[in-house]
């Protein structure tokens, strides 16, 4: 990274702190008064107690005694003041940054967050704009604050000896100007290396706690602490690093001091002697810049601070650019998207103009001929879209392909089934199609727009996807289901929890649907979570349903039932249903069925077509078939036991 850029991309920052110009005055006002109260004091101080050496009448002192008592009650007094008012001013300042950053992020482009890790996440949108908010509190006001008091301190000396003032303003200058430029120089290459250290913590930490158990049972957990205690003393190398240019700016500072007071008394004494400066004054020009250095003493941390704080902002800004600009146009409509992505030319119900939309969702809509309002571009789109994949790969960022090839249609009366054996790459699929995961090659299309490029509020309106590990709030039963819609009645509830098999688990549950479910339904089963979630998408209005492992901690019998729900709202014509499975027992119904198989689709086609000529199909559906068969006999064996028992 360039030295302008950086700078650049601090100064993005601080724009979306977005502070209130007039309180950062009022805090460098304040932090100058009450340095000042402090360089006010010494000074008294000094002269005060040269004088009553000197056996004055004491009301000659009462008024050095009263500035003492005076100076010293001020600086405490607005010291707090001035916390107040800069810490309201961060703090702000961060409200402001999460806010922009969240609005982005849930109004971006869907495949921004594709490639960072959950840890890494959290440490940006907590620890990073933390650190973002910072630099006006010990960055950018300790300048401040430094520059106004030290033109005033060296005015005021100038008033009793200018030689002295002028020896201040050079030690000044090498205290407020060389030694943070050497800590900033030392420190910039350390503030990265930091930043990126506390993101592998954070990620390494989550990781480890949210798979505490799998790590335990498959014998890695050993490995993984490992892993986060070399993750930790990284982080501690890099703040033990960054302490070494703070310890050498801090040496300078302390250097400058002791000039200035060295300087002061070379030519303050000649000055005595020659009866042009009085022995009283003499004490207040050697002992004042002793407190005139306290606001340089702290620019060494303000200017390591910006710079961690730039890194901070780098990692901050990466996040919002690949969300996209709010204000920025989208890519093309269904109209004028290239056919190679799989749309064809005139089947669009959005006319023949195109549509630009901001990443807030509104729209415009230039049009070579009737296209609809934007209003009713996107109305047309929710109402009736139409999915496609077109030679699509699907891949992690930095990753190896894990589907190739990938064609599929979804609309509305339309399902899909997406099958094969476990690692085959079925979720991420599912995420490349609902636009969560950017394709490696080819383009995943909504009504010919490509997806991963549309604002997030439109692809929800039309697009709904259920996952393995969707958010379960800590919060009712009844909540979490309106996350899907805001306005769900109690019965719309408690019939879709019917519907999805889990109306005898509300019935027990001792407040219903005013039931807390714990954070992330730690409090119920697996498989309760699961159909938690899909009755939420159930009640969503997107017309397209995309289901990752709908069977996934159910019983046979309870999954395939589960399915046939689902599958029924395509064959109703109410939406259109993919599911990505690996159980194939419950797809006879299934319109279309994709076998997924050495990282590409093998074959297509209906259920009764796969199981006749695709070997590993129908090995999948005896395999099923079987151990439906075991659970059925054990079950018998069971009853028979228990008969015997009480025979």
């Amino acid at each position: 990274m360039s030295a302008r850029e950086p700078r650049g991309t601090l100064r993005r920052a601080v724009r979306l702190l977005d502070v209130d110009l007039r309180r950062v005055a009022l805090a460098t006002l304040l932090g100058t008064l009450a340095l000042g109260c402090a360089v006010a004091l010494a000074a008294a101080s000094a002269w005060l107690i040269a004088r009553a050496s000197q056996m004055p009448p004491v009301l000659q002192l009462s008024v050095a005694t009263v500035a003492v008592r005076a100076f010293g009650i001020g600086r405490g007094v607005l010291r707090y003041l001035e916390r107040l008012v800069s810490h309201d001013v961060a703090l702000r300042g961060m409200t402001n940054v999460r806010t922009t950053l969240y609005e982005r992020l849930a109004a971006g482009r869907t495949a921004a967050l594709a490639g960072v890790r959950r840890g890494d996440l959290l440490a940006r949108v907590g620890a990073d704009v933390d650190t973002v908010g910072d630099v006006v509190v010990r960055g950018l006001l300790p300048a401040a604050v430094a520059v106004c008091l030290g033109v005033g301190t060296v005015v005021a000396m100038c008033a009793f000896w200018v030689p002295a003032g002028l020896a201040l303003a050079g030690c000044l200058l090498l205290a407020g100007v060389v030694a943070p430029a050497l800590a900033a120089r030392a420190s910039r290459t350390t503030e990265r290396r930091a930043a990126d250290a506390r993101a592998d913590l954070s990620a390494t930490a989550l990781g480890l706690l949210d798979d505490a158990g799998p790590l335990a049972v498959a014998g890695r957990a050993s490995a993984e602490r490992a892993t986060l205690t070399a993750a930790h003393a990284r982080v501690t190398a890099a703040a033990d690093a960054g302490a070494r240019p703070a310890a050498a700016a801090a040496a300078v500072g302390q250097l400058a001091v002791g000039l200035a007071v060295l300087a002061a008394l070379v030519t303050g004494v000649p000055a005595v002697g020659a009866g042009l400066l009085a022995p009283v004054e003499l004490a207040v020009v050697v002992l004042t810049p002793l407190a005139a250095f306290e606001a340089t003493s702290l620019l060494p941390a303000a200017a390591i601070q910006v710079q961690r704080s730039r890194a901070a902002a780098a990692r901050i800004l990466a996040l919002l650019d690949d969300a996209g600009d709010p204000a920025g146009p989208q890519k093309q409509s269904a109209a004028t998207a290239p056919t190679a992505a799989g749309a064809a030319p005139g089947t669009s119900s959005r006319g023949t103009g195109h549509a630009t939309a901001d990443l807030r969702g509104d729209a415009t809509v230039s049009s070579t001929a009737d296209a609809p309002p934007a209003a009713d571009v996107r109305d047309a789109a929710a109402a009736d879209p139409v999915l496609r994949a077109g030679g699509v790969t699907c891949a992690w960022p930095g990753g190896p392909d894990v589907v190739r090839g990938l064609d599929v249609t979804l609309r509305r009366g339309r399902s899909v089934a997406v099958v094969g054996p476990s690692g085959t790459g079925k979720t991420t699929t599912l995420l490349s199609l609902a636009g969560l995961l950017p394709p490696a090659a080819g383009a995943v299309t909504l009504d010919g727009a490509d997806v991963g490029g549309l604002a997030r509020a439109d692809v929800a309106a039309a697009v709904v996807a259920v996952t393995e590990d969707a958010h379960v709030f800590g919060t009712t039963v009844l909540e979490n289901l309106r996350v899907a819609r805001g306005d769900v009645t109690p019965d719309e509830a408690r019939a879709t929890l019917d519907r999805v098999g889990l109306g005898p688990w509300l019935a027990s549950l001792p407040e219903g649907l005013d039931t807390l479910v714990g954070p992330d339904a730690r409090t119920v089963s697996g498989g309760e979570r699961r159909r938690l979630l899909l009755a939420r998408a159930l009640l969503a209005p997107a017309p397209l349903v995309l289901v990752d492992e709908p069977a996934e901690h159910l019983d046979a019998a309870t999954a395939d039932r589960l399915v046939g729900t689902l599958l029924d709202e395509a064959r109703t014509g109410r939406r259109g249903v993919l599911l990505v499975t690996h159980r194939v027992s419950a797809l006879a119904d299934v319109d279309e069925v994709l076998w997924l198989e050495d990282g590409a689709v093998a074959a297509r086609g209906s259920h009764d077509d796969l199981l006749a000529r695709v070997p590993g199909y129908r090995v999948a559906l005896d395999s099923e078939q079987g151990d439906a068969g075991e659970g059925e006999g054990a079950r018998s064996r069971v009853g028979q036991v228990g008969g015997a028992t009480h025979g």
